[in-house]
C-alpha cells in the first residue's frame, strides 16, 4: 500500500459526531504529499473538561470555524479513492461515519486500516505497548504533540509506511 491518507480526529465531547479538529496526512508512492489540518465547530457544540485537557481545546478556539460539511468538502477530493489508516481505526471511523450521519451527508464507505493492530502483528513483543507514541516512536517518529490532531496523522502515516509499505 503505497498510496493512503492517515486521518486522526480529536472530538469535543463524547459524542463521536463532535469532531472539533481534523488531520489528515497524504501519501503517494510512499512519500507524504499532503498535510491538512482545521479546526472544526463540533456537533453538538460543547466541551467536556476531560477532552479538553487531553487535547487543549475549547469552545473558544472552534466556535468561529466551520462545521463539518465545509471542512470536508475540501478534504474528500484530496483523498478520493485512497484508503485511510488510523491508529485505532474504529474510533476515527466512527467519528466519520456518525458525523457524517449527524449532518445528512451520504458515506461512500471509505476503506480503513489500522496501524495499531497492524502494529501487533508487525512488532510485537519489539515494543512495550502499541499506544500511538510508542510505536510511532519505535518507527523514528518524535511525537511531542501527541492529540494535536495533523501531529497524531503525521505519527500514524509513518507507522503505516512501515507496516504497510518497508514492513521490518
Amino acid at each position: 500500500m503505497l498510496d493512503f491518507a492517515a486521518i486522526d480526529f480529536e472530538t469535543a465531547n463524547p459524542h463521536r459526531s463532535s469532531v472539533c479538529s481534523v488531520g489528515v496526512v497524504i501519501v503517494r508512492n510512499g512519500i507524504i504529499a499532503d498535510r491538512i489540518y482545521s479546526l472544526i465547530r463540533p456537533e453538538p457544540e460543547w466541551y467536556l473538561y476531560c477532552h479538553t485537557r487531553i487535547h487543549g481545546l475549547k469552545k473558544k478556539d472552534t466556535e468561529n470555524e466551520k462545521v463539518f460539511p465545509f471542512v470536508w468538502e475540501q478534504i474528500a477530493p484530496k483523498i478520493t479513492g485512497l484508503p485511510l489508516v488510523a491508529h485505532n481505526a474504529s474510533f476515527d471511523k466512527s467519528c466519520l461515519q456518525e458525523v457524517f450521519r449527524v449532518y445528512q451527508m451520504d458515506y461512500p464507505d471509505y476503506e480503513f486500516h489500522c496501524t495499531c493492530n497492524a502494529s501487533r502483528r508487525v512488532f510485537g513483543d519489539l515494543v512495550s505497548n502499541h499506544k500511538l507514541p510508542t510505536v510511532a516512536a519505535y518507527c523514528g517518529y518524535d511525537l511531542t504533540s501527541h492529540h494535536n490532531a495533523l501531529a497524531d496523522a503525521e505519527a500514524c502515516a509513518e507507522i503505516a509506511r512501515r507496516v504497510f509499505i518497508n514492513a521490518i
